[in-house]
C-alpha cells in the first residue's frame, strides 16, 4: 500500500471511483457518468509540485486525493480546493483518512497555506473527516444543489495550513 503521484496511466481507475460515487448522490454535483476522455484536461491541471492528484495504490488504485487551485485567480495561489474520493470496496477502511493526512503533510513544501472543500451538507462521512483533521465550516450555501428533486446544502469548510 503506497500514496503516491497520480499518473495517466492511472485516469481509468480514477474516473471508476468517481463514477462510483454518482449514485450515492453524497459526493458530487454530476448525476450522470462522466467518461475517462472528458476527465483528460481535468487531469492535465494536476502537477506534482504545485496541484498534486495521490493515489492510494493496492496493486490498483483505491481511492484518490486531488488538490486544484481555487477560483483561478492569481492572487489565491496560496488556496487549493481539496477532493477526496474511495472506491466502493475499500470504503470505510481509512484510506480517505490516510490521503488526507498524507495532502496536510505536503502541504508546506508546496506552498500551499488554505485548503478548502466544499461538501454536501447531507455527506455526514465526508464532514466528520474534514472536521476530524481541523477544518471548521466557513461557509454555508443553502440550497444551491438539486439532486433527484431534492435541495441540498453546500459546505464550504476551511483550513489554514500555513
Amino acid at each position: 500500500m503506497t500514496i503516491r503521484h497520480g499518473t495517466l496511466a492511472d485516469l481509468p481507475a480514477i474516473v471508476d471511483i468517481y463514477n462510483a460515487s454518482i449514485p450515492g448522490r453524497l459526493a458530487t454535483a454530476d448525476t450522470e457518468p462522466v467518461t475517462v476522455e472528458q476527465r483528460r484536461e481535468w487531469f492535465a491541471g494536476f502537477s506534482p509540485g504545485q496541484r498534486p492528484l495521490w493515489v492510494y495504490d493496492v496493486g490498483g488504485v483505491a481511492g484518490w486525493l486531488g488538490m486544484r487551485s481555487f477560483y483561478g485567480r492569481p492572487a489565491y495561489h496560496g488556496t487549493v480546493e481539496c477532493a477526496v474520493y474511495v472506491s466502493p470496496a475499500f470504503r470505510r477502511s481509512g484510506i480517505a483518512r490516510r490521503l488526507l493526512e498524507h495532502a496536510l503533510g505536503e502541504c508546506p513544501g508546496l506552498d500551499i497555506r488554505t485548503i478548502l472543500a466544499f461538501v454536501f451538507a447531507h455527506n455526514a462521512p465526508s464532514v466528520t473527516l474534514f472536521e476530524r483533521y481541523g477544518f471548521e465550516r466557513w461557509g454555508n450555501l443553502p440550497r444551491v444543489a438539486e439532486l433527484d428533486g431534492a435541495e441540498r446544502d453546500l459546505l464550504i469548510l476551511g483550513l489554514r495550513v500555513a
